[in-house]
């Protein structure tokens, strides 16, 4: 590598490499609750700190979102939990197009969510999930103060190798996956897992339009 790039080339590159590494590491020692008030404070400072997205451009918050929350979660467990028995039906190929598709909707979704914050000041509390050391599984409760209405959001993270992530939310007493999983189940039932990916294909190019 050395012979084919000069130092002076070399230095630039590794020190933004250095400073991903000390963030996903801190990311994979982080607490449930640490973890989700990075992945959500992060997002809302971002979008508040761009004037596009201050204004209200949801393509330019959805990259953002993408960028800056995708990270902490696993969007592929979600994929999988949401679609249940579906996805052992479905082909390698299906289930690369339903995990893209799907996480498409949910981070589209989201960002519809945080582009009603953008130009208020929510107050959040991250209450610490109840863990013990060895568990894998954890629920962090979330409370939202904004404009004198409070809104409750759940999230629900697995501990992997890389450390916790988030793959469920709970809004107003729902939580994605049982939502989703009860809808899919519905349009495979009718049309097949080919019928749910045309679905989730149609509804993302209608909203991206």
């Amino acid at each position: 590598m050395n012979r084919l790039f000069p130092a002076a080339v070399i230095a630039p590159v590794i020190a933004p490499i250095a400073v991903v590494a000390m963030i996903g590491t801190a990311h994979a020692q982080a607490t449930p609750d640490k973890l989700v008030q990075s992945a959500v404070e992060g997002v809302i400072t971002k979008i508040k700190a761009d004037p596009e997205t201050r204004s209200g451009d949801l393509a330019k918050i959805t990259v953002v979102v993408r960028r800056e929350f995708l990270p902490y979660t696993d969007f592929g467990r979600t994929t999988r939990l949401a679609l249940g028995g579906a996805w052992k039906q479905a082909t390698p190929e299906q289930q690369k197009v339903l995990q893209e598709q799907f996480t498409a909707l949910l981070v589209r979704s989201y960002a519809v969510s945080l582009s009603q914050l953008r130009d208020q000041n929510p107050k959040f509390t991250f209450k610490p999930a109840k863990t013990g050391s060895g568990a894998n599984d954890a629920v962090v409760a979330t409370r939202v103060l904004n404009n004198g209405d409070e809104m409750l959001i759940d999230y629900r993270l697995q501990r992997g190798a890389d450390g916790w992530k988030i793959y469920d939310i709970n809004m107003m007493g729902a939580w994605l996956i049982e939502v989703y999983r009860k809808q899919f189940s519905d349009i495979v039932a009718r049309d097949g897992v080919d019928g749910l990916v045309k679905y989730l294909t149609s509804h993302n190019a209608r909203a991206a339009g």
